[in-house]
């Protein structure tokens, strides 16, 4: 690999040598002569607290590395995936709906867990809309064949219909003023959008919607994911029916 000059050129100027950066960072004094004399790549940490330390920016120092971590491809909208949707940091979507300005759109199949798991989520939302954003929530038909059928398959005490009926009772309780449409043509995948943050959610064989591997995407570029996902919302939005 070739010598890093910029990491040689940042030492002599803040005048420290090998020696001096490996005491600081506690590292092997040979370590930080490859760093520089080979182009090893130092570990995040040491990266970070090196730049620090000269007052350098990383990716000055290290482009590569910042090269490598920036997604060009057509999966650079991919945030994280989860195998659950109970495997979401428990905070993410009380976050995303604080932070959404512009569009809040709910299309889970009930969206019950919702006011579980979000602290406030019913007047939170009834001040989104007081201040202009688009906030909808497109909910499983509760009177559709497929909830019917979907309930034999879960056979739980806490129905698809019930959890329907819940979500309704919490827009109604607090005044959201949300536009509200039933479909039953995403009980299999559950698309929520805020702003340009999306989760996706597509649910295993029999399992119920918490088992869900569920997707963080972000919206990067035109036509990508994050877009389909979006006018596949829309698109069933269009066709659903009033409440």
């Amino acid at each position: 690999m070739a010598r890093n000059e910029a990491l040689r050129t940042a030492l002599g100027s803040a005048g420290l040598t090998t020696v001096d950066l490996a005491t600081t960072l506690a590292v092997d004094p040979k370590t930080v002569e490859r760093w520089v004399s080979k182009g090893r790549l130092p570990h995040p940490r040491h990266r970070i607290k090196t730049a620090e330390l000269l007052r350098e920016d990383v990716g000055v120092l290290w482009p590569e590395a910042v090269r490598r971590s920036v997604k060009l491809g057509a999966d650079r909208e991919m945030i994280a995936v989860y195998p659950r949707r109970l495997d979401l940091p428990r905070s993410l979507f009380g976050d995303l709906i604080g932070s959404a300005t512009r569009r809040l759109w709910f299309g889970g199949y009930t969206s019950y867990f919702v006011w579980l798991d979000v602290e406030g989520a019913g007047q939170v939302l009834a001040d989104k809309t007081a201040t202009g954003a688009d906030v909808r929530f497109l909910l499983g038909d509760p009177n559709s064949v497929v909830t019917r059928h979907r309930e034999e398959i879960e056979a739980t005490p806490l129905t698809i219909s019930t959890r329907i009926a819940m979500t309704r009772a919490e827009l109604t309780k607090h005044e959201v003023g949300a536009a509200v449409r039933l479909s039953d043509r995403h009980i299999a995948m559950s698309v929520w959008v805020f702003d340009d943050d999306m989760l996706v959610s597509t649910h295993i064989g029999d399992g119920l919607g918490q088992d869900s591997v569920t997707m963080h995407l972000r919206r990067r570029q035109t036509g990508g994911a994050f877009d389909r996902y979006a006018d596949h919302f829309e698109q069933l939005w269009t066709v659903a029916h009033a409440e």
